[in-house]
């Protein structure tokens, strides 16, 4: 069986008066009250459904841009997990911050511009006042992860333009159409984005759901993908547990999800991606190739 990295759990601490809220949108998620989850947990969790390693994702929606929680949990488990951070990108201490987070032990930058408590899609992915956060985290090789919708990949592109060798990775395929059959037209946008090298697509069970519906499906979906982008291009996220499943199950729909696909692709979209992406990973004690 192919080793699983997932590169989207999320983790919350009851402790409110150490790690205290202050969700970007002003309003906490529903998934986040509904099923906190300890790194500790976590990781009990990941032993169950056989996840070597992990990229815990900031919880937007929960602690906004105080990734505290984040770093903590990466220090208590460094053999397991590495992290991904939040900052305000259009403040004038952008850059000083990303050194913090990343002098914390964490290694990767999120942008939460959509998502459960907000309207919309927000304009300010390409604001000006971005550029020397998106300029700093080009030039340091920091994976930028971008939480959007549809409406926001026409500044996505202007900014991958301005910086062609940014690495990002667009969170749920930007939570794109994709029950409007094998071809995936309506989509043609995040398609496009694949003349840049350095965007990569995050696969979840969000995707792999909706490709089952209408008059798509699955493999149709995972067939676009290696033509599209490629399997070097795409990594599994669990979206845990904000996609209230239990984690084996969320593991076992992935393994499904790929299995259309020959070994090699399967092995990279399941863990060689993620580690390439956050090579932390790789060469921390048990993310040593075999």
């Amino acid at each position: 069986m192919h080793r699983i990295v997932d590169i989207h759990p999320h983790v919350i601490s009851p402790d409110t008066e150490r790690y205290r809220p202050a969700p970007l949108g002003g309003k906490q998620s529903s998934w986040s009250q509904k099923h906190p989850l300890t790194h500790e947990d976590l990781v009990a969790e990941m032993d169950r459904a056989g996840v070597e390693k992990a990229v815990v994702v900031q919880a937007s929606t929960v602690y906004g841009h105080d990734n505290s929680y984040v770093a903590d949990a990466v220090a208590a488990h460094p053999d397991r997990l590495t992290g991904v951070f939040s900052v305000d990108v259009l403040a004038d201490d952008a850059v000083e911050k990303i050194e913090h987070w990343r002098s914390r032990g964490l290694t990767g930058l999120r942008l939460f511009t959509a998502g459960s408590t907000m309207e919309g899609q927000a304009d300010w992915l390409n604001d000006p006042r971005s550029h020397a956060a998106w300029d700093h985290a080009t030039r340091t090789r920091l994976p930028i992860c971008v939480q959007m919708r549809p409406p926001g990949i026409p500044l996505l592109r202007d900014l991958m333009e301005r910086f062609p060798n940014a690495i990002v990775v667009i969170d749920h395929l930007a939570r794109a159409v994709l029950d409007d059959g094998p071809r995936f037209e309506a989509s043609a946008p995040l398609w496009d984005l694949a003349r840049f090298p350095g965007v990569h697509l995050k696969l979840t069970v969000r995707n792999i759901d909706a490709a089952g519906q209408g008059t798509s499906t699955v493999p149709d979906l995972m067939d676009h993908l290696m033509k599209t982008y490629g399997a070097d291009r795409v990594a599994w996220g669990s979206n845990f547990p904000a996609a209230e499943r239990p984690l084996p199950e969320l593991v076992a729909r992935a393994r499904e999800a790929v299995s259309t696909l020959p070994e090699a692709d399967q092995a990279a979209i399941l863990s060689g991606t993620a580690l390439k992406l956050y090579p932390a990973l790789a060469t921390s004690p048990a993310g040593a190739e075999a």
